[in-house]
């Protein structure tokens, strides 16, 4: 077992409580902007050992029935077809994934709004789309001045130009499918126009990152700025904290930046604005559940040294410039860490230097190191795969956990009649291999038994991987990362949204 450095209950637990306090402080009437992944936390998992990718929604399971979800999504995402790269799907065909999510869920969704609604034929199609499934659409527009031009905002010519969104529940909860969508504007929009109408509803943020109450300096803080290199965000001191209460409270640039208009804008719809910093708007409780600063440190670092590992592909592959990858090795000098504090690398590139061929290694819970190599039935990531459920398992290395004859037959449907060139097996085929033979051997079945315990786990690949052995580990729970170069023998495209 991966040790855990967060106590995932007392998190949920105390985040949900934390959240009805704000609910309360607003007269039962609060509009939560959700920064980040509302699911799917995967970041927040790896540098916080312990934290479940799906904290989130379990914390808001114990406000479902006080709780409905709006979805933002900006029109222009929809028209430029922007994609989410973890996923490879396009932000509104990732509206339509969360909304069916959150449903299964047993949550309430009660509306979409489309930001900067410009009339674009692409977005009218998409509108049309979700009211067929009953969804109700909402249009805000863009607003010249914005965010600077307070009185011509906050004023009919602005905000009052909004559609307002009916909502029926205390705790509105405004997510999108990824950043620059406008969950701030539409919030800031619905205040204003509940206001006019008598509601006093009040706005909080919740962002999980930079945690606020830890030091400026904390692995986990430098991670986070690790992963919005190409975003330019910083963290950063809160000055309007520290001017107001006299303590330190970390926040990012982009906020500290924009609280004066913020503050500004509430102070105009509402009387008096309620907060007197940007961290006051957050009600982030992670900080409170670390138990293991030992263990949150060394998987901060290591989530650090991974980012610099993406960001050479990025550049590789002509999404980022070098500058961003510069700004994480300066991360990693102030973290005192480089590639050679991810062990996994150096036993990867041996195994490469001593194979002659792509050669890969994973570093089990136990220190372990473990190897794959490059052969003629199985990729290296797929052997070393195997090796690694045969150490769990108790497995003699001699053992064959899935029969040549088993093998070959795969490798000749995927050349002969599926137009691979590649005839190894990658790692999802010889999952489905071993899960076939486990039916009748008891080894076989004892080795699939071990998948569970790979979460947390580290690798590392001598060449970029396929897009199928990559999502596969990750799906597995295990911490992908590779060199940003390919094996000149395979046709592996990079991973893009079709």
């Amino acid at each position: 077992m991966v040790k855990l450095g967060f106590d995932n209950s007392k998190y949920v637990e105390m985040q949900s409580a934390k959240i009805l306090e704000r609910i309360e402080m607003f007269g039962n009437k609060l509009y939560l902007e959700f920064g980040g992944k509302l699911f799917d936390d995967y970041h927040a998992s790896r540098v916080l050992p312990g934290f479940e990718p799906d904290s989130k929604i379990k914390m808001l399971s114990q406000l479902k029935d006080h709780a409905e979800i709006l979805i933002v999504i900006n029109s222009n995402d929809i028209e430029k077809n922007k994609c989410r790269s973890d996923l490879g799907i396009t932000y509104d065909l990732d509206v339509l994934r969360l909304i069916d999510i959150f449903k299964k869920q047993g949550f309430y969704v009660g509306s979409v709004v489309l930001t900067r609604f410009a009339e674009q034929a692409t977005v009218l199609a998409f509108k049309k789309r979700l009211e067929l499934l009953g969804i109700k659409v909402y249009k805000h527009y863009e607003i010249a001045g914005y965010p600077s031009e307070v009185e011509k905002i906050v004023s009919d010519e602005g905000y009052g130009k909004n559609e307002f969104v009916v909502t029926t529940r205390p705790l509105v909860v405004v997510t999108a499918p990824g950043p620059g969508s406008g969950k701030m504007a539409t919030c800031l929009s619905q205040l204003y126009h509940e206001n006019k109408r008598g509601v006093k509803a009040g706005y909080a943020k919740y962002e999980t990152f930079p945690v606020w109450n830890l030091p400026l300096n904390h692995p986990v803080n430098v991670a986070y700025e690790a992963a919005t290199a190409d975003l330019n965000d910083m963290n950063m001191i809160d000055p309007f904290h520290l001017d107001a209460y006299g303590k330190m409270a970390v926040n990012y640039n982009r906020d500290v930046e924009i609280f004066p208009v913020l503050s500004a804008m509430m102070k105009k719809i509402m009387g008096e604005s309620p907060y007197k910093s940007p961290t006051d708007m957050g009600v982030n409780m992670a900080g409170y559940c670390i138990v293991d600063e030992e263990v949150v440190n060394k998987a901060s670092k290591q989530e650090i040294i991974r980012r610099y590992y993406n960001a050479m592909l990025e550049v590789r592959k002509g999404t980022i410039g070098k500058d961003v990858v510069s700004k994480i090795e300066i991360l990693m000098q102030k973290m005192n860490i480089s590639i050679n504090d991810r062990t996994v690398v150096r036993y990867a590139l041996e195994k490469e230097a001593a194979t002659g061929a792509p050669a890969c290694a994973l570093e089990l819970p136990t220190g372990e190191i473990l190897t794959g190599k490059t052969g003629k039935l199985l990729g290296a990531s797929a052997a070393a795969l195997l090796n690694a459920l045969k150490v769990l398992g108790g497995i003699s290395d001699e053992v064959e956990l899935i029969s040549s004859t088993v093998i070959e037959p795969i490798q000749k449907l995927k050349v002969n009649h599926m137009g691979s060139v590649n005839p190894r097996l990658h790692t999802d085929e010889i999952l489905l291999s071993l899960a076939v033979c486990a039916a009748t051997d008891e080894k076989a079945k004892i080795a699939l038994e071990q998948l569970s315990k790979l979460k947390g786990t580290e690798f590392h690949s001598s060449v970029i991987l396929s897009s199928v052995d990559e999502m596969t580990l990750k799906k597995l729970g295990i911490n992908v990362t590779f060199e940003p170069k390919r094996r000149a023998d395979t046709s592996i495209s990079d991973k893009s949204c079709n």
